[in-house]
């Protein structure tokens, strides 16, 4: 995945630089072709590149920079700004807004997953509280409707189109006006794509634009054609008026980044990127934040986001009661599992985390630990409300595990592997017991004066290993600066 391969040759290279005793110009050289390779390896046109390296040259300028300033970091915030650049097209795309009926007509080349890239937008948007509808208008592709049928109904999303008629633009519009008298707030309009840009495809595009009149035409576009994706979005760009690009395939291959900076350039956001072939294997794209996991500086208000995304923000304050009381039941356990699996691939919520790249979770050991976390949820399903509200596992005696196995379909052996994780967890969950309970208004207070001590505590033990205990925590917090500097490498910085 570009997250992976490019950000794990950047994240290595600023590392070696921070790892150097004294930063003269030879350290500046090697850490710049590092990346530089890294981004030609990404294919990156070489005259952006060779202008960011000649752009954090005139930044960084070694012999006038005063003994006491923190070279590391003027250098590491001058590749960042340089990168946030090369991504940035300096116009914002048009947001859909939640209760007032807005129409997306999707367009794009075949092959480059516009169909399954529909079905996941439509489903972010049903998670964040839209009301979306799936309306299938390429009558070109044979299979077209049914693949849309069967991934709208997979994710519950209504959807419309037609076996026999054989004119997209009626079918368009019949869909559009169909889903309006429904209330629709969010009409996502799939549409023909061919095998290269012919004049019929961009005709019939045309057409279905006029007669539907979008609010937003998002251009669909496979990441592996590299570099190439300049002369595709602007061939596309000319024909009809694309206000955003998604850009897909983005964990198969190396060129992604060259897909993403080409798109940049021709001054088109990018307003996702597709990570897998699965619904929730789907990204917003926000340079800012993105390039700071390229960084290996994590994304807080992502990570942030998801959390809150997957605990609500009414249960979170009972959450934190429960966790201050220390009593922890296998139900409690059941609603942690459930959470995790929401949160999407653990990999994607890894590379939020500031030190961590996607290249820490192998693709394999991904699938393998949501898989053992939903067979855990499947045994707790044959439990009692008794057993499940317990937080005595001496009341797990044989009988009781003996008769979980039978009704889950599991071995004794696995339902007593999930008992020793509980025993585990509960442990950790034990020494969160007096935790003060942030009152409102002292979350943002208690994340500005999160220390190393602080973070910790809150990570995992394994992560923690990972980083080097707290010791390599404090180091990697050094490395970034404080909160505040981070907030204003975002753009941040005070109370919003």
């Amino acid at each position: 995945m570009v997250l992976a391969q490019l950000g794990g040759s950047i994240s290595r290279a600023l590392q070696q630089m921070s790892n150097a005793t004294i930063i003269d110009e030879k350290v500046l050289n090697d850490c710049l072709n590092e990346i530089t390779r890294a981004l030609l390896q990404s294919d990156v046109q070489f005259k952006l590149v060779r202008d960011m390296q000649t752009n954090i040259k005139k930044i960084v300028n070694l012999d006038d920079l005063a003994a006491g300033h923190n070279k590391r970091k003027i250098i590491q915030q001058a590749i960042f700004n340089e990168l946030c650049k090369i991504l940035d097209p300096g116009k914002p795309s048009f947001t859909p807004k939640k209760g007032k009926t807005s129409v997306v007509m999707f367009v794009g080349l075949q092959g480059s997953g516009k169909t399954t890239t529909c079905t996941k937008y439509a489903y972010y948007h049903q998670k964040k509280g839209w009301k979306p509808a799936l309306v299938c208008a390429d009558t070109f592709r044979a299979g077209a409707f049914d693949q849309l049928k069967q991934n709208a109904t997979k994710a519950k999303i209504p959807f419309y189109g037609s076996y026999t008629e054989s004119d997209p633009v009626r079918i368009a519009v019949e869909g559009v006006e169909t889903f309006k008298k429904e209330n629709c707030d969010l009409i996502i309009v799939d549409t023909s794509g061919r095998h290269k840009q012919e004049a019929a495809l961009f005709e019939e595009m045309r057409q279905v634009s006029e007669a539907i009149k979008p609010d937003l035409v998002i251009f669909v576009m496979d990441s592996s054609i590299g570099q190439a994706a300049f002369d595709q979005a602007q061939a596309f760009k000319q024909s009809v008026a694309v206000g955003a690009v998604i850009v897909t395939k983005m964990d198969g291959h190396a060129k992604g980044g060259g897909a993403l900076s080409a798109v940049a350039a021709t001054k088109s956001p990018v307003i996702f990127i597709g990570t897998g072939e699965h619904m929730d294997e789907f990204e917003v794209f926000d340079v800012k934040p993105f390039v700071s996991r390229l960084l290996g500086m994590g994304d807080w208000s992502g990570f942030m986001d998801k959390i809150q995304e997957v605990v609500p923000m009414d249960q979170q304050p009972e959450l934190l009661q429960k966790l201050s009381e220390g009593n922890f039941t296998l139900r409690i356990m059941y609603e942690q599992f459930q959470n995790i699996i929401k949160m999407g691939p653990i990999g994607q919520v890894f590379s939020m985390l500031p030190g961590f790249s996607a290249e820490l979770m192998p693709k394999g050991s991904e699938k393998e630990s949501q898989a053992k976390l939903k067979r855990y949820m499947t045994m707790m399903d044959s439990m009692t409300n008794e057993e499940l509200d317990s937080s005595n596992p001496k009341l797990m005696n044989e009988s009781r595990i003996m008769r979980i196995a039978r009704g889950s379909g599991r071995l004794v052996r696995e339902v007593m592997e999930m008992m020793e994780e509980y025993k585990r967890l509960a442990k950790i969950w034990s020494k969160m017991k007096g935790l003060k309970i942030p009152k409102k208004g002292e979350m943002s207070a208690l994340s500005r004066n999160m220390n190393a001590q602080h973070m910790s505590k809150v990570l995992p033990p394994q992560m923690l290993k990972q980083i080097g205990g707290t010791g390599g925590l404090q180091n990697l917090m050094k490395q970034m600066g404080s909160a505040k500097d981070m907030m204003g490498m975002f753009g941040g910085g005070g109370d919003k």
